[in-house]
């Protein structure tokens, strides 16, 4: 049963990110985003983790120290932004780095999809702001100009709705 609902949770949030990423004209990206969820290291931690209600690695963490799920994700899909973490420059560590735009678009149709497929029917526009606000403050190593992009869009969501924050990025970031 949790092989089937898994594996339906996948499809549906991998068909709203790419029909939100067709919406912005990122075809690619809306074709390839989460293919690694379809790897055996996520795939099986998802199903054997599978809650329904919110990302299985959350499970995985708490069972066994870590989530090897998520460590594979977060290195092949650049649309999360522990992917741009690297040595900065100046010896001060491991730092976040600055997501191309196209990116942070597609962080965002990604947030706004996991939403929905998690909250269902009680899904509200405020919804993905919330929750990028649960975790703001632990966010280190999210770069500040991405965090400060993806708070402003997800803003526009949750005040002015989808079609305002879809033109808007269409138009101002990704068509300049």
């Amino acid at each position: 049963m949790r092989f089937w609902e898994h594996l339906k949770t996948v499809h549906r949030h991998r068909a709203l990110v790419r029909k939100y990423c067709f919406r912005l004209g990122l075809y690619r990206q809306g074709l390839l985003h989460d293919l690694s969820k379809y790897s055996p290291t996520e795939f099986w931690a998802g199903v054997k983790y599978f809650q329904g209600d919110h990302s299985p690695n959350d499970a995985q963490r708490r069972d066994i120290g870590y989530s090897a799920a998520w460590l594979h994700h977060k290195g092949r899909n650049r649309h999360h932004f522990e992917y741009w973490n690297d040595y900065g420059l100046q010896g001060q560590g491991v730092v976040g780095v600055e997501m191309p735009v196209q990116y942070v678009a597609e962080m965002f149709c990604d947030r706004l999809a996991a939403s929905k497929v998690y909250r269902g029917r009680d899904f509200t526009p405020e919804d993905p702001y919330r929750f990028f606000l649960r975790g703001k403050e632990k966010r280190i190593l999210m770069h500040p100009a991405t965090s400060d992009l993806l708070e402003s869009l997800l803003i526009k969501l949750r005040d002015e709705g989808e079609d305002a924050a879809f033109c808007y990025i269409r138009r101002e970031l990704l068509h300049r």
